[in-house]
């Protein structure tokens, strides 16, 4: 009469030497400007081998998350496309000061469909007031940009179009997208015949070329800050921002395009 409950203690006997499941794998979620998508997925990935943590990010337009940051949204890590949003971001105490920098620098091109007869424009401030005549290059079509705004590649567009006196002809013709991938779609569906995008955008999208290069001057640096968020309690978002400082993860930005603004640093040993 025995025999049942004796196997049933001999199966939790041999239960117990069994190595159980962790009850939550450690992972940190990462907001994201979108133009940082393949690059930052594969530094995520390198990261997560490394260090056995996994990474979720999440891409959109700076503006759109750091307005949920704001919101309350559970995030540990905010990465802008520009200064701007990050700055919002400090200035409404949604980041911990101490853990930003000015991670990646990237450049601003004039893009068109591949087999688009454009080609090698001269991006340049005429005489007078004959400027950049962005408008007579879409034709009857319209100019994909990122919203102008809000989303930082569209405010680093409409400046530069301000700066090259294009703007006003232009404005009217603007297809605006949400973020700089959705305008990079735009242009690659050949639903407009010209976009504004980042360097680092026009590279990983066969069904694009770039047509043409801004000049430096004509809009402010494009510049990519990282930081921890002020709400994060996550001991592993410290090992995360070492690491995208590291060499191995400025091997990774560079081969998509980005410009590493920093010295590379060893990563911190894992715990």
């Amino acid at each position: 009469m025995f025999a049942r409950p004796l196997a049933i203690l001999g199966l939790f006997g041999a239960l117990a030497g069994v190595p159980q499941p962790l009850a939550a794998e450690e992972a940190i979620t990462v907001f994201a400007a979108a133009s940082l998508k393949n690059a930052l997925d594969d530094t995520d990935a390198a990261f997560s081998k490394a260090m056995g943590i996994k990474v979720v990010a999440s891409y959109a337009a700076s503006s759109a998350l750091v307005k949920q940051i704001e919101q309350g949204a559970p995030a540990d890590v905010f990465i802008s496309a520009d200064l701007r949003w990050m700055d919002y971001a400090a200035e409404h105490k949604l980041i911990k000061p101490d853990s930003r920098v000015n991670l990646l620098g990237n450049r601003l091109v004039l893009i068109a469909p591949q087999d688009s007869k454009l080609d090698h424009v001269a991006i340049a401030k005429g005489p007078g007031d004959l400027g950049f005549d962005i408008a007579k290059l879409a034709g009857d079509g319209r100019i994909a940009v990122a919203d102008v705004k809000a989303v930082p590649a569209g405010l680093y567009a409409k400046t530069a179009l301000q700066t090259l006196g294009a703007w006003t002809a232009a404005e009217g013709k603007l297809a605006m997208a949400e973020n700089v991938r959705a305008t990079l779609a735009f242009v690659a569906r050949g639903e407009t015949p010209i976009g504004i995008v980042y360097e680092t955008d026009a590279k990983i999208e066969p069904k694009v070329k770039i047509v043409g290069v801004f000049p430096d001057g004509s809009y402010p640096p494009v510049i990519y800050p990282a930081a921890a968020t002020a709400a994060t309690t996550n001991p592993a978002v410290a090992r995360y921002l070492d690491f995208l400082r590291t060499g191995a993860a400025k091997v990774i930005f560079e081969k998509y395009g980005f410009s590493f603004l920093i010295r590379p640093v060893s990563s911190r040993a894992r715990d």
